[in-house]
């Protein structure tokens, strides 16, 4: 479960992450550390991986909403942004006193970090296909499809150019896919794969990709979904969300 308070004269949102404790009820996981601050856009698939990351880990952190559109109040194009990420993207996490600016990057510093549960398995075998998928989406199709290349693409083209490139990727996930997954994208195992698969399924709908070719994407789409870690950082709940968007 997730809960996320306001602290408004910051702008920040505190997301407050819980685990069952026996039968008797929850308790809140604690860091000794300074909580961690995440850089999230609400429709953004990469920052959604972290939050995802952040809720298996069981990482308490604080949320500062951080739009890809300039015209919001809080965008990602300021001085002051620039000197967290100098890409000027999200997500960014501050965490342990440091700055991390790529979502793949991140989640490979919280497995190293905080190994319990992890995102990798141990057989080297399936963590090199865990990787192989995670850069089929994040290096093969969602950089083809995101908000910066479609805005350059212009209005007129973007949706037909999303949907090729999605299509083009998912033709072969699907493939690789079709011959490593079990319960999850590799195995019965919840990894660093399925925390990049869900967000980019989801981008797939939002530029209306035809989905009838991929059932094993669908499959496994349909199966982490309902999962308390992917429903809890789901873009819709996320305290940036307009109210249409917002989940009832």
């Amino acid at each position: 479960m997730a809960a996320v308070s306001h602290l408004a004269s910051k702008g920040v949102y505190l997301a407050q992450l819980y685990r069952p404790f026996g039968s008797n009820g929850l308790i809140r996981t604690m860091a000794t550390n300074p909580q961690p601050l995440l850089y999230s856009y609400w429709p953004s698939s990469c920052s959604w991986r972290v939050r995802i990351a952040l809720a298996i880990k069981k990482i308490d952190y604080e949320i500062k909403p951080t739009s890809l559109v300039k015209t919001a109040s809080e965008h990602a194009y300021t001085d002051e942004y620039k000197e967290v990420n100098p890409m000027q993207k999200v997500p960014s996490l501050k965490i342990d006193g440091h700055t991390l600016c790529d979502s793949v990057a991140i989640m490979h510093y919280l497995d190293e970090t905080r190994p319990e549960p992890a995102l990798l398995p141990q057989d080297p075998i399936k963590r090199a296909k865990v990787r192989e998928i995670v850069e089929s989406i994040c290096s093969g199709v969602q950089p083809l499809q995101n908000s910066a290349v479609l805005g350059h693409i212009g209005k007129e083209k973007s949706l037909e150019w999303a949907q090729h490139w999605i299509s083009r990727g998912f033709q072969g996930l699907e493939k690789i896919l079709s011959q490593s997954a079990g319960k999850f994208c590799v195995g019965d195992e919840l990894t660093m794969a399925d925390i990049c698969l869900v967000p980019q399924v989801r981008n797939a709908r939002r530029y209306k990709a035809d989905l009838s070719s991929y059932p094993t994407i669908v499959r496994l789409d349909e199966y982490l979904q309902k999962l308390d870690v992917f429903q809890t950082t789901h873009p819709s709940k996320q305290p940036d969300c307009p109210p249409e968007f917002a989940k009832k």
